[in-house]
């Protein structure tokens, strides 16, 4: 599947927005993939995550546990991990950091790999993989749908990304007149301190 590819069922699905939006990050961007309209059809999200699965292959061979942040990480981790064959668990908010709950757990030995849908500073990647630092298995590396920020966010660990792509993303302090100019949507599901609408 090439980035065109990827692009296209974005667009397909109605979920490449354009206008002020506010990131998960608190950045400002004239763009937002709203990934949700990809995830809420099970083909589509088949295609894309048994594409990514390919690359992980071809990257890191095999994989037992895919871990994932919630909520937007949930969806295309379970479907990944369900083309490489491996399971699927998910780390949530408990007191503002993410941690393992409802039992879940990593076994020794276990080769990690952490899976989200989109990357651009890093942040909630690496996040997710110092929740599980202190868990037995080798974490091998992450994979994202979508990297914003083409190949620029350290997430800490090797990144494979289905599409990589720059777009760009402002400080809230430092917008463009034309984005500025136009009102601010937050669309993503993390609370932002401090974020001004």
């Amino acid at each position: 599947m090439t980035s065109d590819d990827v692009l296209a069922e974005f667009r397909a699905a109605g979920a490449l927005l354009e206008g002020h939006f506010i990131l998960s990050s608190g950045r400002r961007s004239p763009v937002f993939l709203q990934k949700m309209f990809v995830f809420m059809d099970p083909e589509r999200t088949a295609k894309l995550c048994a594409a990514l699965a390919t690359k992980v292959k071809e990257r890191f061979g095999r994989i037992d546990y895919v871990v994932s942040p919630a909520v937007g990480g949930i969806v295309p981790g379970y479907e990944t991990a369900r083309q490489l064959g491996a399971k699927a668990i998910f780390v949530e908010r408990e007191n503002g950091e993410f941690k393992l709950r409802r039992g879940f757990e990593i076994p020794p030995g276990a080769r990690v790999l952490v899976v989200e849908d989109i990357v651009t500073t890093g942040l909630s990647t690496r996040e997710c993989l110092a929740a599980i630092a202190g868990h037995p298995g080798e974490t091998v590396g992450a994979a994202v749908l979508v990297d914003r920020s083409d190949g620029k966010a350290d997430v800490g660990v090797p990144l494979v990304s289905l599409l990589s792509w720059y777009v760009p993303d402002y400080a809230p302090d430092a917008l463009p007149p034309e984005l500025a100019a136009l009102p601010a949507v937050k669309p993503g599901s993390r609370g932002i301190q401090g974020a001004k609408a």
